[in-house]
This record gives C-alpha cells, structure tokens and sequence, in this order.
C-alpha cells in the first residue's frame, strides 16, 4: 500500500537498520537498545512510515530528543515525542521504520528546515537554475541553509559568506558541494525544488516522556495530599492556577491534574520508557526540560499559596515530603531551582 511520504529520503552517515517493515521490528524495543547500548549511542534519526502519516524521531547519543510527523511528507510539525512512539502499533500490520546515523548539525537542519518558514527568494532568482542561484547567495553573502528537495530526496548544505561549505546529500555523491549542486540541478526532466533557511540553531531537545510522566504523578500526588489532609477545593485549585499560569508556561496547557494516573497507594516510581500507560489519550506537552521544571515550580507554587496544608504545615515542609522519593530526578530537572521556597531534601 502507498505510505505518506513513502519516497522520502534523508543524508545517513551509516545505515543501523535499513528501510524494513514495521511487522519485523519492535519500534520502543530499538529506541530503548540504542539507549542502553553504549555503542549504539549515536546521533541519527529513525523514520516511520504509517498508512496515515510520516513520524521522524531525531537522536542524540542514543536518546529520542525530538519528534516531527507530517501527514504527507511535505508539511511537518512538532509532536511530544511519547505521542509519536504512541502512534506506531505494538503489532504493526503496515508500515515501515529505518534508522539511520547522522551529524548533529545535519539533525538541527532537517528539523529547522521542518518546522519553520523559508527565507523568500527575490523574483528575479531562477530556482531552477545553479548559475542563478549561486550568484544570489555570492552576491548577497548569504549565511544559512540551502534545502534541495530532488524527487523523494531532502538534501542539506551549509552556506557562509555566500559559499557552499559542508553538504549533506540524501543520495551518494563525489565532489564538493557546489558540483553536487550543480548536478542536482541540471537534468530538466527531473522535480527539484530549491529553498533557502538563515543559519539554524541547535536541535532543541524536548523534556524526556519519563519526566513529563513524573510531574504527572508530582501534581495528581499534591492534590491528593492536600485533599487527603482537608483541602476539598485543591483539584479546582490546581486546574485554576495552571489555566492562569498556562499563558505565561505553555507546557501546562497538556499537564492537567489526573488523579487516575498514579491509582492511591501506587509506587511513584515510573518504569515507563516512554511516559504514559498503555491506553492514555492524554497528549504530552511540547517543551523542554528547563521550560516544563519552570512551568511545574510555578504551578505548585501558585496551588500551595492558594490552597495551603490545612494542618498548618509550612509549604516547603509540605514540598520537601512529596518530593523526596524521586528528589535526584526532580533536582536533575531543575525543578528545586523553579519553586519559591528553599528546600533541604
């Protein structure tokens, strides 16, 4: 059957797992080995084409740091990446999935290039034309990112100063940049498009689904806390103080208070990869580590200023008990650095 974006292909500096049928390869099972492995810790990417969408999940040193999906091939956005992995089915009857390494600066590019608008070319450019081209990033002394998009192929090459510098091409090719350019450009039965990005910044790395996972559990735990010790109002609270907060921190606009996601008396401890339990509907937020610590330190603030212990206890003795199982994550993720009372845990 036909796949979104079945053609596409992307520079590889090594091919781990070569284009192969979802049906004969466990997705959560290779992303989980290329963690834990040392050897497999590498920066690339993994594509996975479904019958209804094309999924792209970017690594670095072996962990899934990103994620983009588009339902064509041609129009991408961002996705959480526990949303994307959710996407592929355990037993997968079509599909397909490769994985392949690649320079981190390769990586920033195809994302960059993905999710953001192109520089506008000037009408008097002939895209189809190398001469013309050339000319235009010489004469302007452009700095960015030229995206040839040949056929099914994607292909990347770095610009400085007007200069083609570094290319990283979807298929082989000898020679330096502006040769393989020109060469991609010349035969007039083939579709070529050429686009031009500025200078892309570095891959942004999402907070892991584990963490997001965690300050599920942190939230729903609060609220029953305070509920459990009298404050009957704490979940209105909660879901008041993150609709308020959400304009300012974004990454709570998917982190609402569910109290079924740690069932009462469960262990706070996740053994979740990547985040949520089979079955959620719940969508992660799109952020990283240091946004989503700043949102949450921001969130229990508000709810404990609000909604204090009714026992008397102060906040950060409050805090300080809630958060001493999972501290060292927690401290990891910046979040002791986000709330407004000092704690000794």
């Amino acid at each position: 059957m036909s796949l979104p974006g079945g053609e596409l292909r992307f520079p590889r500096f090594r091919v781990l797992l070569p284009r192969t049928r979802l049906a004969y390869v466990h997705l959560r099972n290779l992303l989980t080995d290329a963690k834990r492995d040392r050897a497999a810790r590498v920066f690339g990417y993994a594509c996975v084409w479904l019958p209804d969408q094309f999924l792209l999940l970017f690594m670095q040193e072996g962990e899934v740091v990103n994620a983009t999906s588009s339902p064509d091939g041609q129009r991408f956005h961002p996705i959480a990446i526990a949303d994307a992995v959710a996407k592929v089915p355990r037993e997968a009857e079509y599909g397909e999935v490769c994985f392949h390494e690649a320079d981190d600066e390769q990586l920033a590019m195809m994302y960059w290039t993905q999710v953001t608008e192109p520089t506008t070319w000037p009408a008097d450019v002939i895209q189809d034309s190398a001469d013309s081209v050339l000319a235009y990033l010489h004469g302007t002394m452009f700095n960015g990112v030229l995206k040839l998009m040949h056929e099914g192929g994607r292909s990347y090459v770095v610009v400085r100063d007007g200069q083609l510098v570094r290319g990283y091409f979807a298929d082989d090719a000898f020679g330096p940049p502006e040769q393989q350019v020109r060469e991609l450009l010349a035969p007039a039965d083939t579709w070529v498009r050429v686009r031009l990005w500025p200078v892309p910044p570095a891959l942004p790395a999402q907070a892991a689904p584990a963490l997001v996972q965690a300050y599920r559990e942190l939230m729903a735990n609060a609220v029953r806390r305070l509920e459990k010790g009298g404050v009957e109002t704490a979940s209105a609270v909660a879901e008041h103080a993150r609709r308020h907060l959400a304009g300012e921190h974004p990454a709570l606009e998917r982190l609402a208070v569910n109290l079924d996601v740690l069932p009462p008396g469960a262990s706070a401890v996740s053994t979740l990869s990547f985040g949520r339990s089979a079955g959620s509907h719940t969508k992660d937020p799109i952020a990283s580590a240091p946004a989503l610590s700043a949102a949450v330190g921001a969130w229990l603030g508000e709810l404990l200023w609000t909604a204090p212990p009714a026992d008397g206890t102060a906040p950060e003795r409050f805090l300080e008990d809630l958060l001493r199982e999972r501290r060292h994550l927690f401290q990891m993720a910046g979040l002791f650095d986000a709330l407004p009372w000092k704690l000794f845990v």
